[in-house]
């Protein structure tokens, strides 16, 4: 049998807060039990409930999260100091020289050497980019610490 360490500890050490959480406090107790190995059986004993509850409540819990990451992502854009558009058509290896001057004019310093800021936004952007060329309107948002943020317009 599968032994279950003390969840409400483990949510206490964490300091989770249910009322400030985009997370139940439901869900925070299974991704505490799942990401120390636990099996969604073992959990599901363990708060009384059916393992494919406890599939749901994950699943749940980890789109909760990628919300909220979506959300900081667009919330950083916003407030980026360094906003740089990259139109369609442009050639992604044009891309760094765009940051870095747009950097260079606001004083912020870029951590990412031009193959890490290409692939950066390659990444990012996904779909809206293809072979070397930019398909879709993107925006390059560089906060004051350097870090990238990569928002894709969606099509009209």
């Amino acid at each position: 049998m599968t032994e279950v360490p003390d969840v409400t500890a483990i949510l206490a050490r964490a300091g989770f807060d249910p009322s400030e959480s985009v997370l139940t406090r439901r869900q925070a107790e299974v991704l505490a039990l799942r990401e120390r190995g636990l099996p969604q059986a073992a959990i599901a004993d363990e708060l009384g409930t059916s393992r494919a509850n406890v599939s749901k409540v994950e699943t749940s819990a980890r789109d909760n999260i990628e919300k909220a990451r979506e959300t900081v992502a667009f919330a950083e854009t916003l407030q980026a100091p360094v906003q740089i558009d990259v139109d369609p058509g442009t050639d992604l290896y044009e891309v760094p020289d765009l940051v870095y001057d747009g950097c260079d004019d606001a004083g912020v310093k870029v951590p990412y050497s031009a193959p890490e800021v290409m692939k950066l936004v390659s990444e990012a952007a996904g779909d809206a980019i293809a072979g070397r060329e930019v398909k879709q309107h993107i925006l390059v948002g560089v906060t004051s610490d350097g870090t990238m943020r990569v928002r894709v317009q969606p099509e009209d």
